[in-house]
């Protein structure tokens, strides 16, 4: 099958060629590419890249964008399934609380996922304690999401901490993109209910845009034959393991979104609450069902644009304050754990709130004949300040009392897991856009940041794109990025686990990139990404559980794209991403990531005003981590299918969805472990799927 796949993209690079008539005429052509802008958005242009929009080739970087009207061609129903279809990108799945991974070229760590920035607006989603977008990953609508931007590859020079192996730039709908009042419902599997109201409107002088959406499902919950506790049951002769059961993978969601626009100033103001987030696997991968997780988040963002601040001169100022907290109850490990020491099991409930204020300032200056100049600077405070946690354990793992529930213990000015933390983040960059010649470009930057607990780190950037023809642009890429590290890496204390380390320093990473973009006919657009990095400074749990730097990894890869718009009613897009890494110590791939990822998509916009279309996603040859002897994980193939209805003058539009329409067996690795392996077979994510979707546009 995975041949089957690969030659199919392939076949795709040249059959389109030969398949493309010359009859048609150029006009033709562009017409048919006007009529497929109004189906699946415009794409031309990204501003993730240099801050700025810029058109797509021409950006110094590897970029990816997905409007809103592509989303809603796909049939995408979360966020999750959007980003799998961008090269080199894949979402795996953490055991706490289900969160999802993203990873970028195959670069992953355990449990958290602080390597990918995400950004909601410009906006960083990141909370301190873990360095990742914490539990309030458990998805996001996308009925309010006007486009999304993903770079691939290092941002640091631009975005600072955490745009690591790639960023992410969610950009909500504004009041023209919103144009009216709209309402939505989806139901389908798993008692999935998702409900939403959108307006976009003036009140008075001033732009209005305002979202709401509610979403409950009780998750697929597949069936797990062995867990953690399973092994610990053959260490000590006892019987408390849950398994045969069921993974805990429901949630509720409630997001909205106000955004208020007044000449050269914008004001957005969100909410995203998360409540009853299933165990998943179990936090210990022991099997949870009564574990739960929340969270909320709630940014306040007011920006200022003005571009003719001066003569050649234009000002963008920003400023935001985002509050976050999450909490959670979970059993690490079930009743009659650890030879029945632990009457009710072993029970945690870590509470914790933050805040996070940021400033930031950026002057373009384009007095130059050459030259575009863009000076930056911004201060941050991330503070943890308050935290809380009760437990039926001690710091050594004995039970508190008989380990029941009701031994549960308030210790948070006794043995918490970390006390209150802030860090204070200030920065500076500059960077050049010069076209020195009429086809060359050279984009170069540098940042510094200063981290008052870590200390500083300085990284640049260099971007050569050559637009060798009118159709072939061809891009020479190196940057530098850091990885900040988190709170709970530096200063967590009593954890059963792992020890903080406050001597800890940034993981770094140096990537180098070659791209070519070939437009080989309008409507036909052909690409080809080359790529090697190299990580140092590794976090890593020394056999003392402690955290510390070590060890460093080398990745290579090629990424490999084709989208062709065969006609007025017809699209075809594939693409076709592999990557190695190789640990520097071990001289074994890391594992636990695809080193192969096949996606190819085919829309129809059918007669009778439907809309039709099908993605086929692959995911192969994913190896075990070094120490684990278990065979390499099965690929798998997923097969999506939606069809529905394109605009109608009524007002109402319809979308049958249909995902994994194959019921592919569709697993991701579980982590190694000594002395037997927790989850032997791995994280099963659920089947078949199926949702109806009615809206309504008044």
């Amino acid at each position: 099958m995975m041949r089957q796949l690969v030659s199919t993209v392939f076949a795709l690079h040249l059959a389109v060629w030969s398949a493309a008539s010359p009859q048609l005429s150029l006009a033709q052509d562009q017409n048919n590419e006007e009529d497929l802008t109004l189906v699946y958005g415009d794409k031309s242009q990204v501003s993730v890249a240099t801050g700025a929009a810029l058109p797509l080739r021409r950006a110094p970087a590897v970029a990816t964008v997905i409007t809103a009207a592509d989303i809603e061609a796909m049939g995408a129903t979360s966020l999750d399934g959007v980003l799998e279809t961008v090269p080199g990108l894949h979402v795996s799945r953490s055991t706490v609380l289900n969160m999802s991974i993203y990873t970028i070229r195959g670069v992953r760590s355990g449990l958290n996922n602080p390597q990918v920035l995400v950004l909601i607006n410009g906006t960083p989603v990141t909370n301190a304690y873990s360095g990742d977008r914490g539990f309030i990953s458990a998805d996001m609508p996308l009925e309010n999401v006007a486009r999304i931007e993903v770079i691939r590859g290092p941002g640091s020079a631009l975005y600072g901490a955490d745009a690591f192996s790639g960023v992410i730039n969610i950009i909500t709908k504004n009041a023209k993109e919103q144009d009216g009042t709209r309402f939505g419902m989806r139901l389908g599997s798993f008692q999935g209910v998702d409900a939403w109201v959108l307006h976009g409107g003036k009140l008075g002088s001033v732009d209005v845009a305002a979202s709401l959406q509610y979403s409950k499902t009780a998750g697929a919950n597949p069936l797990v034959e062995r867990d953690a506790q399973t092994g610990f049951d053959q260490l000590f002769g006892t019987h408390a393991s849950l398994a045969p059961g069921y993974e805990s993978f429901g949630r509720a969601a409630v997001d909205g979104n106000l955004d208020f626009s007044y000449g050269k100033w914008n004001l957005r103001l969100g909410l995203m609450h998360r409540e009853n987030i299933g165990a998943g696997t179990g936090i210990a991968l022991a099997l949870d069902p009564r574990g739960w997780g929340s969270s909320r988040r709630f940014t306040s963002d007011l920006k200022y644009k003005d571009p003719d601040f001066a003569k050649d001169w234009s000002l963008e100022f920003n400023g935001s304050f985002t509050y976050y907290n999450e909490n959670s109850l979970v059993m690490i490990f079930p009743p009659g754990a650890f030879g029945g020491v632990f009457k009710d099991g072993f029970i945690g409930s870590p509470f914790r709130w933050e805040r996070h204020g940021r400033l930031n300032a950026a002057l373009d200056y384009s007095g130059f004949k050459q030259h575009h100049l863009r000076f930056g600077a911004g201060a941050a405070k991330e503070e943890l300040y308050k935290i809380r946690e009760t437990k039926n354990f001690n710091p050594d793992n004995s039970p508190i009392g008989v380990g029941a529930f009701s031994d549960m213990q308030d210790v948070t000015d006794t043995v918490p897991y970390m006390h209150p933390h802030s860090r204070l983040v200030r920065y500076l960059y500059v960077q050049d856009e010069w076209q020195f010649a009429k086809d060359w470009a050279l984009t170069a930057g540098v940042r510094h940041d200063q981290y008052s607990d870590f200390g500083g780190t300085t990284n640049p950037r260099l971007a050569l794109v050559w637009e060798a023809d009118y159709n072939l642009t061809a891009k020479l890429l190196y940057g530098s990025a850091f990885r900040a590290p988190s709170f709970e890496e530096l200063y967590v204390i009593n954890n059963p686990v792992v020890v903080g380390n406050p001597a800890l320093r940034a993981e770094k990473m140096r990537t180098t990139e070659a791209a070519l973009s070939w437009q080989a006919r309008p409507g036909l657009q052909l690409g080809l990404n080359l790529f090697r990095y190299q990580m140092s400074d590794l976090i890593r749990v020394s056999n003392n559980f402690l955290n510390e730097n070590g060890g460093s990894r080398t990745g290579r890869g090629f990424e490999m794209e084709a989208s062709w718009e065969v006609s007025k009613d017809w699209r075809l897009a594939g693409n076709f991403a592999y990557q190695r890494a190789v640990d520097d110590i071990t001289k074994k791939d890391p594992g636990m990531t695809p080193r192969r990822h096949v996606y190819l998509r085919a829309d129809w916009q059918a007669p009778a005003g439907w809309r039709v279309n099908a993605q086929i996603n692959h995911i192969g040859d994913r190896q075990r981590e070094p120490a684990d002897t278990r065979e390499k994980l099965s690929d798998y193939t997923t097969l999506d299918l939606t069809l529905g209805s394109r605009k109608v003058h009524t007002g109402w539009e319809w979308a049958l969805i249909l995902r994994n329409v194959l019921n592919a067996d569709v697993r991701e690795p579980s982590a190694y472990s000594a002395p037997f392996i927790n989850m032997p077979a791995d994280i099963p994510l659920g089947g078949r799927s199926m949702f109806l979707q009615l809206s309504y546009k008044l």
